[in-house]
């Protein structure tokens, strides 16, 4: 099977499985959403959406969030792991964003990186399910399956970045991110996978091995 061939096959079968795949964090606002995702490191998405639950009834806006201070936040988002360090980023980014830009949150890749707590893979989510901008957020499922589908060799997460860029249109960005993810998630796990048992692998890997 020739790359090309290749890449068809995984688009077609990941838009047979998730054709309209949903963004897994619940969010209500661009600020809501980069909190969420600054939480979700090292944290499930299920876990996250427990604590923003409880998080945003009492602070949705940096103004909010800052009044709350870091104590507070620590105390709600410390099933999240990591808390200490992610109630302190919380904080300092709803100061920034307040400070810096009048409370909302920024739409460049510099700015958003600017900010105490976001890095690459979180401004790409900001920059691709927000502001609507071309970007291809990879996580950890997604290196993975990048590497395993030989779509990338797994040497690096910018490497996995580029190479899935250039193998996708960017119009189907957003889209692709979320459904190997969830693909991740579901078929194609890091433990105990099975070529045999799943539904890409099972094509293409057999086939490049053919």
């Amino acid at each position: 099977m020739n790359k090309a061939t290749k890449i068809k096959f995984i688009s077609d079968k990941l838009d047979e499985l998730y054709p309209s795949p949903p963004i897994p964090l619940d969010f209500t606002s661009p600020f809501t959403l980069l909190v969420a995702v600054v939480l979700s490191a090292q944290c499930t998405d299920i876990r996250v959406n427990q604590v923003t639950a409880v998080l945003f009834k009492e602070a949705n806006t940096p103004a909010k969030m800052i009044k709350l201070g870091v104590d507070r936040i620590a105390e709600i988002i410390k099933p999240c792991g990591f808390f200490n360090t992610k109630s302190v980023n919380i904080f300092k980014l709803s100061q920034a964003l307040v400070e810096k830009f009048k409370g909302e949150v920024p739409h460049t890749f510099e700015e958003l990186e600017s900010l105490p707590g976001v890095g690459h893979k979180t401004a790409s989510v900001i920059m691709s399910h927000i502001f609507k901008l071309p970007a291809f957020p990879v996580d950890t499922h997604i290196h993975r399956l990048a590497e395993r589908w030989g779509l990338s060799d797994g040497s690096s997460v910018e490497k996995t970045e580029a190479d899935l860029k250039k193998a996708f249109p960017k119009e189907e960005w957003e889209k692709r991110h979320l459904q190997i993810i969830y693909f991740g998630r579901n078929y194609c796990k890091a433990r105990g996978h099975k070529d045999e048992e799943c539904p890409i692998c099972s094509t293409i890997r057999r086939k490049t091995r053919d």
